[in-house]
């Protein structure tokens, strides 16, 4: 299952609700580690033989040594990112791309497992509090790059977009409170004293 997958971990934001900061590189709860180093340790967990690569433009992730892909096309936000990923994803011949937010501290291998389970679904997506959570999502190459090309033809740059284009070809994943806490993820300073 492993080698099937491509994983982008996105750090592409600004944070400029946490200040500005590079919020990938923050430190991990219980641990000296960053949040870009424990996403990619789990995710070796779940998927040893993935690719993994960090999706964006920002220059403090380079030390890092990760292969970075950049957004295509660039400015018009996470969409950008997701394209990139998924072109990626066709390259390596994967028939998942894994699209995760740098900022999810307790993003464990058990929830990546099942996110990247085989599925005959266009995209497998978290529903928690109410929303999907498109940036904790596996996805069919193929079938989303065709989506996220319609949502840049309408001018639509939202992810949200994307999962409409997708429609009933999205697997809605409906997760329980301990599984939802795993997809918490830090905005603001706030969000890390929660």
């Amino acid at each position: 299952m492993s080698s099937r997958v491509t994983i982008g971990i996105f750090v592409g934001g600004k944070g400029m609700r946490m200040g500005g900061v590079a919020k990938g590189l923050l430190p991990a709860p219980h641990g000296g580690e960053t949040l870009v180093a424990r996403l990619q340790r789990q995710c070796a967990h779940a998927a040893p033989n993935a690719a993994l690569y960090l999706v964006g433009q920002a220059a403090p992730y380079a030390a890092l040594g990760l292969p970075q892909l950049h957004d295509d096309p660039v400015d018009v936000g996470p969409i950008g990112g997701l394209r990139a990923l998924l072109l990626r994803a066709q390259t390596d011949r994967s028939a998942l791309a894994l699209a995760l937010a740098c900022d999810l501290p307790f993003l464990d291998a058990s929830v990546i497992s099942e996110l990247i389970l085989p599925t005959s679904a266009a995209a497998r997506v978290p529903f928690v509090e109410a929303r999907l959570q498109p940036l904790a999502a596996a996805y069919a190459p193929s079938a989303t790059l065709s989506a996220v090309d319609r949502a840049l033809e309408l001018g639509q740059h939202a992810l949200m977009r994307v999962l409409d284009q997708l429609g009933a070809s999205l697997e809605r994943i409906e997760f329980d409170d301990e599984r939802a806490h795993s997809l918490r993820d830090w905005d603001t300073p706030e969000d890390m004293q929660r």
